[in-house]
């Protein structure tokens, strides 16, 4: 028999608290039921109980005291008083009626103090039974009342249950080297003792959502196999002054008890933040609970065992500089976005739970996929899964993750929307732009991909591209290329219908960006120099009269790329029309056909077909 706490009655249980419940349940049923037969009762006046026995109507009479009670032969009951002096009793032997008397010595009033007490007694039990199902509150640390508020609500993970390790996490080298020393030090603190060192007590893992900082803790858990605490910063605030400092002290001695150990708080910054910038003066319930944060992190025992904790976050800016000094979140990890060769990684370890056809090429999906984090692309492996299981097909294709590739982007595809042919054609003509100015200058830009016009989301079409390499810098050239080809769908469309349209709305603002990181950020301004022009919160930290110049530049470099991409359209409208009168018959086409029909040497292979 497994040992635990004696059973109680009261002591909160899914069971008793069903049983408490029927109890009172009952109780009430019980008293209405009272209370109805109580009503079932007509009052009657002493001389017209003495008509009815005359008219032979009434069955039976019961006498206590002055008090009558009966029953009519059409099954009712009634209820009256007579007087101490009556000739009732005559009248029933006349008419031959039944009737009974009862001895009421002290008992009159027994029915009603039953009644009451019965009540009593009830409320007694269910008020009993909900104080110490609140004292009792939640054994698992939940903090569900006011008696264990204080309790942490973070979930402990033995060792036995954390399958994670460094081998679960594809990608992200660099931080699972620098997380490999902790897990070297709480394997075997003595490596490092002896020569005096400290390992860090708390590391701070930075990146963006979806990029796998939760599990980079936990296959730090895994592999050093102690236990795991888990907990997000918005769990430790609560209403009450004083909650949040409490549970920070609980979680810190269970973590202590099972040390060594490892506290992972995830979304650190819902406690962290620069204190002083809360309500109450610098009293209020988060800076209080950040305080404990920093004595608890502060005075670690860590004797015959260690316990270290492990944050996350994609804000470290707005974090207390008290709480990243050495001694506590002292050590950072930058948990980036996968690179190339991660995100290949990453798709094959997905794949390994999925059939995939064989020609798929992980690489050039891979490829395909530039600033796409671990979550999207398990995302992208799970929407072709679905793409492929709605057709019943066999495996995964290509044609799958093109599908699902397009809809993450871009959305699902518009099968209902209705384009006039006109709007076809300009859409044609538009995507056509875009892909030409791109294939004209193929040494600073990306290669073409495919080509599109078939709705999607807010798009009425679209061209991608496909990065040869990851890219950590661009030239100058490059970026004015970017925003050539970003102008190229307006500029076809002037060409050919001498008309302007709304569809060229989010190419200016790809344009407007680049051009304006140029000339801000990047110091590609030969009028305005190597210089950066900063905007905080809405403030700009320069005069009006560079803000100007900054406006100036811009619509002089816009302007400039908007006439070289006219130039370059206008010298080969020949190919123009032939794309886009491709386009409108075939609505997608991949870049080995584009090349093939406008006769251009293919830079490269980068198809996924």
């Amino acid at each position: 028999m497994k040992k635990g706490k004696k059973n109680n009655f009261f002591d909160g249980t899914p069971k008793n608290i069903l049983i408490g419940l029927i109890i009172t349940v009952g109780l009430i049923l019980l008293l209405t039921k009272m209370t109805d037969y109580t009503r079932q009762f007509k009052t009657l006046t002493f001389s017209n109980l003495e008509q009815r026995i005359e008219n032979h109507e009434v069955k039976r009479v019961h006498f206590a005291g002055q008090d009558v009670t009966g029953q009519l032969k059409d099954g009712s009951y009634f209820e009256t008083v007579v007087p101490e002096n009556h000739s009732l009793w005559d009248v029933l032997k006349k008419n031959q009626v039944e009737y009974s008397v009862a001895n009421t010595s002290g008992n009159q009033m027994t029915f009603w103090y039953l009644l009451i007490i019965t009540f009593i007694i009830g409320l007694l039990i269910a008020g009993w039974f909900f104080f110490r199902q609140a004292r009792s509150g939640s054994n698992n640390g939940g903090g569900g009342n006011i008696f264990s508020m204080g309790k942490s609500r973070a979930r402990m993970f033995m060792p036995s249950t954390i399958k994670e390790n460094f081998n679960s996490v594809a990608g992200a080298t660099e931080a699972k080297e620098e997380l490999q020393e902790l897990v070297e030090y709480l394997r075997n603190p003595e490596k490092f003792r002896r020569l005096g060192a400290k390992i860090t007590r708390g590391v701070l893992l930075v990146g963006e959502p979806g990029n796998g900082k939760t599990l980079l803790a936990k296959a730090v858990a895994g592999e050093a196999n102690c236990p795991f605490f888990s907990i997000s910063g918005s769990d430790f605030i609560e209403v009450f002054v004083g909650v949040g400092a409490a549970r920070v002290r609980d979680l810190f001695a269970q973590a202590r008890k099972h040390a060594p150990s490892i506290v992972f708080i995830d979304e650190i910054d819902a406690v962290g933040r620069h204190r002083g910038s809360g309500l109450g003066g610098g009293h209020d319930e988060r800076e209080q609970t950040l305080n404990q944060l920093l004595t608890e992190m502060d005075g670690f025992q860590t004797v015959g065992g260690a316990v270290i904790v492990l944050a996350a976050t994609n804000r470290p800016d707005v974090l207390d500089k008290a709480l990243l000094r050495p001694g506590r979140f002292d050590r950072r990890v930058e948990v980036p976005y996968p690179d190339l060769v991660s995100r290949e990684s990453i798709l094959r370890l997905h794949a390994k739970s999925t059939k995939i056809d064989p020609e798929v090429n992980m690489l050039k999906l891979a490829r395909g996929t530039p600033g796409f984090t671990g979550a999207d692309l398990a995302n992208l492996i799970n929407e072709a899964a679905l793409n492929a299981s709605k057709y019943n097909q066999d495996s995964i294709t290509i044609k799958d993750f093109e599908e699902a590739r397009d809809k993450i982007l871009l959305g699902k595809e518009l099968k209902t929307i209705s384009l006039s042919e006109h709007e076809r054609k300009i859409t044609a003509y538009h995507e056509a732009g875009h892909a030409l100015v791109r294939l004209m200058m193929p040494e600073i830009t990306d290669p073409l991909h495919k080509v599109t016009i078939v709705p999607r989301g807010r798009a009425l079409g679209v061209t991608h591209s496909m990065p040869e390499r990851e890219k950590y810098n661009q030239t100058k050239q490059e970026m004015v290329a970017s925003i050539m080809a970003a102008l190229g769908g307006r500029a076809a469309e002037e060409i050919t219908f001498k008309e302007l349209t709304t569809g060229a709305y989010s190419d200016f603002k790809t344009a407007t960006h680049i051009a304006r990181k140029m000339i801000c950020d990047y110091g590609m301004s030969e009028n305005l120099g190597p210089i950066v022009y900063t905007q905080r919160q809405g403030e700009y930290e320069y005069s009006e009269k560079t803000a100007e110049a900054i406006d100036k530049e811009v619509y002089s470099l816009i302007d400039e790329c908007y006439k070289k991409a006219v130039s370059v359209l206008s010298e080969n409208q020949e190919r123009l029309e032939k794309l886009a009168q491709a386009l409108l018959e075939k609505e997608t086409m991949f870049a080995g056909e584009i090349y093939e029909l406008l006769g251009i040497e293919p830079r490269q292979e980068h198809l996924f077909t």
